[in-house]
């Protein structure tokens, strides 16, 4: 489609109303690019038009969608340790329905089923990296106790709050900064949606690469997964000179070896890609060995990957809490404007200026008393569900408040640079400030844990849904949504959620038994226990290395590194973030290549369809490869090491010269 310039009948939104074509097509040249000054964005549904968004159908798809995968995200995450994307799968799920049942003019309808859906892996994630906790905690300490109504509550409200406080912000992370962040996961679903409506030849080409793009990842991760003939993290330990090398200077190289992350990396980017491998690089390579080398006795016995777990991640949250506040400093315009426009809605001076469909969200007077009766409901929570103590209840309902309305934008921020919400990261930070407070007025012991952890969910439900809701605006934005109807049915999809999980969580714990590490990981929630235990029993907490990451986050913004991201790259594993550094490198590589421009962007684009592709099918098939093994499908490979080792760098390499191959293949239109 031909780039669409700001001239001819333009209305306030910027885009050219004598340009509105019949129907969908394609996505619009300039849509992952930033705009020139005299230049605008015309999304798929053009906004001249109106298209079947909610229905009857797709509301009770996307509810049923949302209970299924929630189910399936909290079972298989707390089993694995792993919270699957469920925006893709329900993306492509929608959009086999659609072609299956023969629906015309559907993106606006899947746009929709996926919204209500994806609602299943935020409130999963909010909920699963915290209240299993008391589980954990519950069998040493037999007064815990927790109930399905603290859950349903702790999950439902803390989502409530994400969508609410990140409404205000959509107009500045998904229109005004068009082109400036990757904004990996919605890419990718974007591009599966679109793939449904692709029409001609050049529509139906762009699909079939799609799916034969997903097939080869999905395949590829799903054998990688299930019977793990190639090693899926490629390492230097597993060699004799690599594991001498570890064990004497704790130096160590990884790499994941799945084809999703070599997608997510080629539609990050090299920029973003580079600065967060810088960071993952600076523990490893620097801080690790350091720490290993000089630390004391009990430290350098360590391996490499404990002294990440137990030292210098943590040195990552702290760095993560203070980019969070510097990003707030930084947006302080925009939040105090979004407060204005509010107070100014209030006063009955709204905008004379009509807005177009495509723009229009909730009002911003109905989102401030929606925020007031949540905020009430949370007080009430606290006050007669946890602590049943109003003054303390009040210190708990002010700290949630203010963290998550804050940090909303940290989150919104860390999606659409990664596409991986470091919430877990953040939760851990508020669980600190937050328990120190409790204990300062005289809430401690085991009352003080189940506060700070039932607490800590709501704040972790919200930050997650701030994450996962960007996501799926931006897909709106791209594709000509109506944000409005997202942003209302997004409740609906928020309350089945909460319901299912809770439901879930409880049934897990009576079967399993989630004090039992070895049958339920639960890594993050075990991670928040042991970082609780010690704040309200009595007992050290590393504040030197959460200091040392807040104070090397202001460096790097003295210096001009973007610090969220190189301290995310601190936060997550060495071997999920060096294959973005080789997506990205990719990306850059076939997008310079010809000194025809035209050439390059289309190799860029045509990069971007397959490593969507990547990603889709990955996240897809490895939904497949959990449940395979979960239905007591067992598999011994006879495989070494090493030679898995070598299987592992043959077949990654086979991957990566597919991208390239594929790449190279487009041609200027």
């Amino acid at each position: 489609m031909s780039e669409k310039k700001s001239h001819g009948n333009v209305n306030p939104d910027g885009f050219d109303a004598t340009t509105a074509d019949n129907g969908p097509a394609g996505l619009p040249e300039n849509a992952f690019r930033e705009l020139a000054a005299d230049e605008s964005y015309t999304p798929v549904m053009h906004p001249a038009h109106d298209y079947p968004e909610v229905t009857p159908y797709s509301v009770g798809m996307g509810l049923v969608l949302a209970v299924i995968f929630s189910a399936a995200a909290a079972y298989l995450g707390l089993r694995v340790g792993q919270v699957f994307e469920a925006a893709i799968p329900i993306a492509i799920i929608a959009v086999g329905l659609s072609g299956a049942l023969g629906k015309r003019n559907a993106l606006g309808q899947n746009v929709i089923i996926q919204s209500i859906g994806a609602c299943s892996g935020v409130i999963v994630a909010g909920a699963i990296f915290t209240l299993p906790a008391l589980y954990i905690l519950q069998a040493k300490y037999p007064e815990i106790t927790v109930n399905f109504l603290e859950i349903f509550c702790s999950s439902l409200l803390g989502g409530i709050l994400g969508i609410l406080f990140f409404i205000p912000f959509r107009k500045y992370f998904v229109k005004d900064m068009h082109g400036k962040y990757p904004f990996p996961e919605a890419t990718a679903t974007t591009q599966v949606l679109i793939s449904g409506e692709g029409k001609g030849a050049e529509g139906g080409s762009q699909a079939k690469t799609l799916v034969i793009a997903s097939l080869i990842g999905g395949i590829y991760d799903y054998l990688l997964a299930t019977f793990g003939w190639w090693a899926e993290n490629v390492t230097s330990i597993a060699s004799q000179w690599g594991a001498t090398l570890a064990e004497k200077t704790k130096l160590v190289f990884s790499v994941n070896t799945g084809a999703a992350l070599l997608g997510l990396g080629y539609i990050i980017g090299i920029r973003y890609a580079f600065i967060i491998c810088a960071g993952s690089f600076f523990v490893w390579w620097v801080l690790i060995p350091l720490i290993g080398t000089y630390g004391a006795p009990e430290i350098t016995s360590l391996a490499p990957g404990a002294i990440f777990s137990d030292y210098a991640r943590l040195i990552g949250i702290g760095g993560i809490a203070m980019a969070g506040v510097l990003g707030i400093i930084k947006s302080w315009g925009i939040i105090v404007q979004a407060v204005g426009l509010a107070g100014r809605e209030l006063k009955g001076k709204s905008s004379a200026a009509k807005e177009v469909r495509w723009q229009t969200d909730i009002s911003m007077k109905a989102i401030v008393y929606m925020i007031v009766v949540a905020l009430v409901a949370v007080l009430l929570f606290f006050w007669f569900g946890v602590i049943h103590s109003f003054w303390q209840a009040l210190v708990a309902w002010v700290v949630v408040a203010v963290i998550a309305f804050l940090f909303t934008t940290v989150a919104a921020n860390a999606i659409a640079i990664v596409g991986s919400n470091p919430v877990s990261g953040m939760t851990l930070m508020t669980l600190i400030i937050a328990s120190a407070i409790f204990v300062g007025v005289g809430l401690s012991g085991t009352s003080g844990i189940v506060a700070s952890m039932v607490i800590g969910g709501v704040v972790c439900t919200a930050l997650s849904m701030a994450g996962g809701f960007v996501t799926d605006l931006k897909i709106g934005y791209w594709l000509g949504s109506t944000p409005r109807k997202q942003e209302c049915w997004k409740f609906l999809g928020t309350l089945v959620s909460a319901a299912t999980v809770g439901g879930v969580i409880l049934v897990l714990n009576k079967v399993y038994d989630f004090s039992n590490p070895d049958i339920i990981a639960a890594p993050q929630a075990n991670a928040m226990a042991r970082v609780i235990e010690p704040l309200m029993m009595g007992g050290d907490t590393p504040w030197i290395l959460y200091m040392a990451g807040a104070v090397l986050a202001l460096i790097l913004n003295w210096l001009g590194v973007p610090a969220l991201a190189f301290c995310l790259g601190m936060f997550i594993p060495l071997q999920l973030n060096t294959p973005l550094l080789v997506g990205g490198a990719i990306a850059w590589w076939v997008g310079s290549r010809s000194k025809d421009e035209a050439v390059n962007a289309a190799r860029r684009d045509r990069g971007t369809l397959i490593s969507s592709g990547l990603i889709a099918g990955g996240a897809l098939f490895g939904v497949f490869a959990a449940l395979t093994r979960f239905c007591g499908f067992e598999y011994t490979n006879p495989l070494s090491g090493s030679t898995t080792q070598t299987l592992g760098i043959v077949l990654y390499a086979l991957l990566i010269i597919y991208l390239l191959w594929d790449c190279m293949r487009a041609k200027k239109a």
